[in-house]
């Protein structure tokens, strides 16, 4: 048994490694080269994450053991679905065609609550001067970093019609509001075929999942890097990222 991984290449500026199986489990790297050397780190420190937050869950192999199943190409297109425009079309693979099981969403959820533990925790005790502080360089502040995952997450859940109309304005009730609803979704969407295009993009509740539960953990690492940059020492967290 081995680690199935899809590579969407050109992606955030580089290449993601998805390890398919395993929700918020993936490698980034700018060539294709150091995304494929950094998948078995990547396995070690999210089975080491899990357990740190009392996850219990156990891979098919050793991480070097993986194999890419699947590659995808980002591109983009235009407004009328022509390629070479500016919206980017992202990673839709074969195994995102596949029914989300009620073991699946019950590990699921577990991984979302641990990342959104890091999320707290990694602004926990900052005064309000540092988390609007915008360093140079930066696109958000670690408040703007936090709204960013809020309203991705609800953007996500736009794609199948369940997105949150009308959030509340107070960021921690946002992200909890959208968090809430993506969890009801998923247990909804447990053994349900849908797969929709929108905006020229395919989109199921597995990619849903798998996009989801990288994008905070993704931004987890984001603001322990803000921290650091301002001189604020890290909290203790499980999530590292490489």
């Amino acid at each position: 048994m081995t680690y199935r991984v899809g590579l969407e290449r050109g992606a955030e500026g580089g290449h993601i490694a998805w390890v398919l199986d395993y929700p918020g489990c993936f490698a980034f790297g700018h060539t294709e080269r150091e995304v494929l050397e950094r998948i078995p780190e990547a396995i070690r420190d999210y089975f080491a994450w899990l357990g740190a937050h009392g996850i219990p869950a156990s891979g098919p192999g050793v991480p070097e053991d993986f194999r890419v199943v699947e590659i995808f190409d980002v591109y983009t297109i235009n407004e009328r679905f022509e390629r070479g425009g500016s919206l980017k079309v992202n990673a839709w693979f074969l195994d995102d065609w596949r029914p989300l099981t009620e073991e699946e969403v019950e590990f699921s959820l577990q991984v979302l609550a641990a990342s959104r533990a890091d999320l707290r925790a990694a602004v926990e005790g900052l005064p309000d001067p540092v988390l609007d502080a915008l360093l140079p360089g930066q696109r958000w502040s670690m408040r703007g970093v936090l709204r960013h995952v809020a309203h991705g997450e609800n953007w996500y859940l736009s794609r199948l019609g369940r997105a949150v109309k009308d959030p509340p304005a107070e960021i921690w009730a946002h992200l909890d509001q959208v968090r809430q609803a993506l969890e009801r979704a998923l247990q909804e969407w447990v053994g349900q075929s849908i797969v929709v295009g929108v905006e020229g993009e395919f989109w199921s509740p597995r990619k849903v999942l798998r996009r989801a539960a990288w994008h905070e953990r993704d931004h987890v690492a984001h603001l322990h890097q803000l921290r650091r940059a301002m001189g604020w020492k890290d909290k203790p967290s499980s999530s590292r990222l490489g």
